[in-house]
């Protein structure tokens, strides 16, 4: 079933180092540079457009994977992806192999002119953050992050596009599906993932407090700051453990919250829609001939319907 045209919003590096670890790396440019992630990705992308055909289309980037704000909030954040390096302690730890295919991917989006998105001080995560809030309405936004939950809407007509189970068997994330799945809508889930933690970025939770749990204490108090407001409170009946455990982290808890909500200041372009030709058709000509995509970036264009004309 092929969908009336939305705005697609892609967290670029989800389906990058997808495409790298699903694509065997005996798949090569022409000088034998592995060339499996560039491929994947694009592959990828088409499949997702196909199904969901775009008005707006951008792919968040991330300038800055790691924000040091962020950082003085929860040091443990996202600390264990951190590359041991002597130059530079904030370098996400990315494989030798991969590196040069995301600098290539970066090059073909620009040439073709799809607009990608970055700025310091902000992670994709932000970025999409952003586009949805621009946009307001009839957004879906591509990734395997469940953090990017939170920007799920019906009302607005907000979805996440979860690539988790591959392109074939993508999950489309309303708030029906969170309600069936944790028992929460989008609009709590910054602070029902506050709670139950996320060691994939370093948030360890509140100790004794899982998705149960945790979803049922949000239902029950509205948000975190009620929860907290109750723990203090000797007359409102909590578990004692619940109770002492949410007090004893209660300042975790009140920078957790800021640390997982998406920041909506990313400056954006003015223009997002799919351009109607290529914009560098040269550079695209030579990198696709240099890494051996010519098939994967005309697939690409074709679904996207934009002209390859010079």
């Amino acid at each position: 079933m092929v969908e009336t045209k939305r705005n697609l919003y892609f967290d670029t590096a989800t389906l990058y180092y997808r495409a790298f670890f699903a694509v065997p790396e005996s798949i090569v440019a022409p000088d034998g540079t592995p060339s499996g992630a560039v491929r994947g990705f694009l592959d990828m992308v088409s499949t997702i457009a196909k199904q969901f055909p775009p008005n707006q289309l951008v792919f968040a980037w991330d300038d800055d994977w790691r924000p040091q704000w962020r950082v003085d909030l929860i040091p443990s954040y996202k600390l264990h992806r951190v590359e041991d390096t002597a130059g530079d302690s904030a370098t996400e730890e990315v494989p030798d192999l991969l590196s040069p295919q995301i600098t290539a991917i970066s090059m073909l989006l620009d040439a073709i002119g799809l607009p990608r998105v970055g700025q310091l001080g902000h992670e994709a995560d932000d970025v999409l953050g952003a586009l949805v809030a621009k946009a307001g309405t009839n957004c879906d936004v591509v990734t395997g992050d469940r953090d990017l939950y939170q920007l799920v809407s019906d009302q607005h007509s907000n979805r996440v596009i979860s690539i988790t189970k591959g392109v074939k068997n993508l999950e489309v994330v309303d708030d029906a599906f969170l309600l069936a799945k944790y028992g929460i809508s989008g609009e709590q889930y910054v602070d029902f993932s506050t709670l139950r933690g996320d060691p994939s970025d370093g948030l360890p939770g509140v100790k004794g407090i899982g998705e149960k749990t945790a979803a049922k204490l949000i239902t029950d108090f509205g948000n975190v700051s009620g929860l907290i407001s109750a723990a203090k409170d000797e007359s409102i009946t909590l578990a004692p453990a619940v109770r002492r455990n949410v007090l004893e982290s209660q300042q975790y808890v009140r920078a957790a919250s800021k640390v997982v909500r998406v920041k909506t200041t990313a400056r954006l372009p003015k223009h997002l829609n799919v351009p109607a030709q290529v914009t560098d058709h040269s550079a695209v000509s030579d990198l696709a001939g240099a890494w051996g995509i010519e098939k994967h970036v005309a697939r690409l264009l074709k679904t996207l319907g934009i002209s390859s004309i010079a």
